[in-house]
């Protein structure tokens, strides 16, 4: 039997979500050989301010944002949750779901460095591989302690998801940085649209606008 394809997994907040988040999807579609990407946003995450738009509202702007690329999946089941929105606990599920198939966690670089402050980092490993997005130039490098010991044993020159999870590999991601920071910003001191429309999908703006998202 052939193994099963690997699939992608991008959470966060989305609030927005925007073409930085979209650029990561594509690009490691396209450079890791995943079979789709599974979108997930998050309810309360733990290491920062609540989400300032409604659950309902971030769901709608992801589904807005990939709709018709096929190979884009949306998992809504955790958004509206009152419960810390744990990586391991996502991950967790998920492997319930699909006990074999290779599960590939996609991640920034920064977010990469500040693993060892997550909840039962070391067990993301037992669950999924994990794909460090890096820049040009900005070699992914100078760990400490733990994350040092685990990036040296499980990092792979090449995407090998053969196994259903425990490997780091890295891709380099040629795109411009945007942060929902900027974004929401921007939205709520009343930046003209066409200063918007390089940042977030129109679709995406669309829905902002119509919905009056991030103006207090």
């Amino acid at each position: 039997m052939p193994e099963p394809s690997a699939l992608g997994i991008l959470g966060g907040t989305f609030d927005p979500v925007h073409n930085a988040h979209l650029a990561l999807a594509r690009v490691a579609l396209a450079k890791l050989g995943l079979a789709q990407v599974l979108w997930i946003p998050a309810g309360q995450p733990p290491h920062r301010s609540p989400p300032l738009a409604a659950p309902a509202h971030r769901v709608a702007m992801v589904s807005a944002a990939i709709a018709g690329e096929p190979r884009f999946l949306l998992d809504a089941s955790e958004v509206a949750s009152t419960a810390a929105s744990y990586t391991v606990h996502t991950l967790e599920r998920l492997r319930r779901e699909f006990p074999s198939r290779p599960l590939v966690l996609l991640m920034g670089a920064d977010a990469f460095r500040g693993l060892p402050a997550w909840y039962h980092w070391q067990e993301i490993f037992d669950l999924a591989h994990i794909a460090v997005a890096t820049r040009p130039g900005f070699a992914l490098d100078s760990f400490d302690g733990p994350l040092a010991s685990e990036y040296a044993s499980r990092r792979t020159a090449s995407a090998d998801f053969s196994s259903p999870a425990g490997r780091i590999v890295t891709f380099e991601l040629i795109a411009g940085t945007v942060s929902a920071t900027e974004v929401r910003g921007l939205i709520a001191t009343g930046a003209p649209r066409e200063k918007l429309t390089g940042l977030v999908p129109t679709p995406v703006l669309d829905y902002i606008h119509q919905h009056s998202l991030y103006l207090n």
